[in-house]
């Protein structure tokens, strides 16, 4: 904000001096033709006065025409920053956001300059991320309704035995299942993505919060027959309940999802000065390092052959949730473990 109100100033300054150098030019000339005539007897200001009118009209047209000319050249050249910033804007305004713009190596002008193309960079980015949104959301959807809708032809085989039936119902009852929760997720995100403030804070036990979010997913850890590692005290924070309950299944679910059968699942709460650190560890595959920083987009997969178990929405939502709160995330594979950090300020 103070660069943007320095360049504004600067460029104020500008036009200012610019101006007041226009008028101390005009009146330079006026004071060197007022000379030459008078000095080279053009105007004799001994004679009557009827004589001199001509010169005199002759004097103030010709500062006149001297002065108008060296306005336009001089505003030109001062209003040429203005006229490309319009431009400019109008090719933003037109769809064009790969438009950039250079307005010289001034100081001032560098700032805009910089401004001015740090603005279309982000429309260009916004654009490119709805566009791929909109791609990979529309081709998220078609697979299970694609899967749901073969087996619904399959299913009106009239000689389909009772086994395969239930086999096939229960497919159609998890991509149902999927297809919820990616729109409900997408919902999520697209509520949050234009959230700017926190709001609904409260004080509760994070630890419980946790507790209870490992509770709700007994049935997947159960099946996979994970050990459970909870090491940490009673810690309260000063957030909103409901969106941090959403980081915790979250992230637990994704490491359930992908720890190998008979592994450990170990979480694990620090506090340092006014901020916690939330741990969730889980035994299974590395994300590569390349991809650790790409897993929080949207829809992105590390592991595409188990594309059927998520729908790469998930992170993304809880990145935002966490940012919105002042927090960091951060992902770490080292030993055959993978572990997500989650840190949080307590708050007041």
């Amino acid at each position: 904000m103070k660069n943007k109100l320095s360049a504004i100033g600067s460029l104020n300054t500008i036009l200012i001096i610019g101006t007041a150098a226009i008028l101390l030019i005009a009146l330079f000339i006026s004071s060197v033709l007022e000379y030459t005539f008078v000095h080279f007897k053009i105007i004799n200001l001994g004679a009557s006065e009827s004589s001199n009118w001509y010169w005199i009209f002759v004097f103030a047209g010709t500062s006149i025409i001297v002065g108008l000319l060296l306005a336009v050249l001089l505003g030109k050249i001062l209003f040429k920053p203005f006229n490309t910033i319009v431009n400019g804007m109008t090719r933003l305004s037109e769809g064009d956001f790969s438009t950039r713009i250079d307005l010289g190596k001034y100081d001032a002008m560098k700032v805009l300059t910089n401004r001015f193309n740090a603005l279309a960079q982000e429309l260009d980015n916004t654009e490119i991320l709805r566009s791929n949104f909109v791609n990979d959301f529309s081709h998220e959807l078609k697979t299970p309704i694609v899967s749901i809708s073969g087996l619904i032809s399959l299913m009106k085989n009239e000689n389909l035995d009772a086994q395969k039936r239930k086999q096939y119902l229960n497919i159609m009852e998890e991509e149902a299942g999927r297809l919820t929760q990616m729109t409900s997720n997408a919902l999520y995100l697209s509520k949050i993505e234009t959230q700017g403030i926190l709001t609904n804070k409260t004080r509760f036990n994070v630890s419980e919060q946790i507790r209870d979010s490992v509770l709700l997913l007994e049935r997947k850890w159960d099946k996979k027959a994970l050990s459970l590692n909870l090491d940490f005290d009673e810690y309260e924070v000063m957030a909103n309940d409901d969106m941090l309950k959403h980081v915790w299944l979250n992230i637990i679910d994704n490491a359930i999802k992908f720890s190998r059968d008979g592994g450990e699942l170990k979480i694990a709460i620090l506090q340092a000065g006014r901020r916690i650190s939330v741990a969730i560890t889980n035994d299974g595959e590395p994300i590569p390092e390349e991809e650790r920083e790409l897993i929080f987009n949207k829809f992105y997969q590390s592991d595409s052959s188990r594309s059927t178990e998520g729908n790469g929405i998930g992170l993304s939502i809880v990145k935002h949730i966490v940012t919105l709160h002042g927090g960091e995330i951060a992902v770490e594979c080292v030993g055959g473990k993978t572990t997500f950090t989650v840190e949080l300020p307590i708050g007041i």
